[in-house]
């Protein structure tokens, strides 16, 4: 195939033009959505929650692609989806649908062909069906138990076809469907990090207590300490800070090689209580890699305590967040 000539160059500030148009013109669609939302939404959310089975979307052409977008968001968020393609449930994959399921099918016109066996299948086996369409009177949405109904706006496109404005307004209803769902069943973080265990956002949702030392690795000193034993256990362990923890153990200041620089003035002759930051900055076992991060970016230090009611358990150094990839 020949590829296609460049003809009548848009300038630079045309191309911007363009960009602000479509931009806008997508952003007031779903402004205007959002001010109506479809009347079914609440019910469409109860049916999935009730439902046994997975959620089982599909849609042909762009609608199929916003539909495996959605499928992915709720698998990941709590709520377990997959797409299957109207074509091939025509030849067999129809039997991935079962009667504990709940289907969730999309049409901008609500006539696409390719849907009817899926839509005949819910019927015959009565499982819940979801359709997402901008046409009220559709066979889909007809046939739907749920209608989630979108705006019937232009597209974003100059000739009012390439389906610009309408893929956006069924992304947007998917993920606000995501959210709805996982609210409603309480998806912590925790839960979130169990499906995403890999690349920087596996490493961000990681808790303190899987990456730090333990408290047989942390430097901590009394408050009476001697200033010549506090530089040499801080030499020791290598981190660069001494913890000064009190007679019970808990945690009241840290020593850093700053407060050893602002103390040079007769600094043997003082105690760690003396020196240390009386603010430490610190972190709980439970705290994020993320969160400990910009506690530690915010307090322009390289390494932070750990603490479980007030004690020293841990210590995590800057060197171990770059390690596991949050930085």
């Amino acid at each position: 195939m020949m590829p296609q000539k460049r003809v009548d160059p848009l300038t630079c500030a045309e191309k911007v033009r363009i960009a602000a148009r479509v931009l806008r013109t997508e952003a007031e669609a779903l402004l205007q959505m959002s001010k109506a939302v479809p009347a079914d939404f609440s019910n469409a959310v109860e049916a999935i929650l009730e439902a046994k089975g997975r959620v089982v979307l599909s849609g042909i052409g762009k609608s199929g692609h916003v539909a495996r977008k959605i499928a992915a968001t709720l698998s990941s968020t709590g709520t377990p989806a997959m797409f299957v393609h109207p074509a091939e449930a025509s030849h067999g994959d129809l039997g991935m649908v079962t009667p504990a399921d709940i289907c969730i099918l999309l049409s901008n016109s609500g006539e696409t062909a390719e849907l009817r066996d899926l839509i005949a299948h819910c019927a015959r086996f009565d499982i819940p069906l979801v359709g997402m369409s901008k046409a009220e009177d559709s066979a889909l949405m007809t046939a739907a138990d749920f209608r989630l109904t979108i705006p019937d706006l232009p597209e974003a496109c100059s000739i009012g076809m390439a389906p610009t404005t309408s893929t956006t307004l069924m992304m947007g209803l998917g993920d606000a469907l995501a959210v709805a769902l996982m609210e409603a069943r309480r998806f912590e973080v925790e839960a979130f990090r169990n499906y995403h265990p890999g690349g920087k956002l596996g490493a961000q949702l990681t808790p303190v207590r899987q990456i730090m030392y333990g408290a047989e690795k942390v430097p901590v000193v009394g408050v009476d300490t001697a200033m010549q034993e506090v530089i040499l256990q801080m030499t020791a362990f290598g981190f660069g800070v001494a913890g000064v923890v009190d007679d019970a153990g808990i945690l009241v200041g840290v020593v850093s090689d700053g407060d050893l620089r602002r103390n040079m003035a007769g600094l043997m002759g003082r105690v760690a209580g003396d020196v240390a930051n009386k603010v430490p900055v610190m972190a709980g076992p439970h705290t994020l890699a993320a969160e400990a991060l910009a506690l530690m970016n915010r307090a322009k230090i390289g390494a932070l305590f750990v603490v479980d009611e007030g004690r020293p358990v841990g210590i995590l150094h800057l060197h171990d967040l770059l390690r596991i990839g949050v930085m």
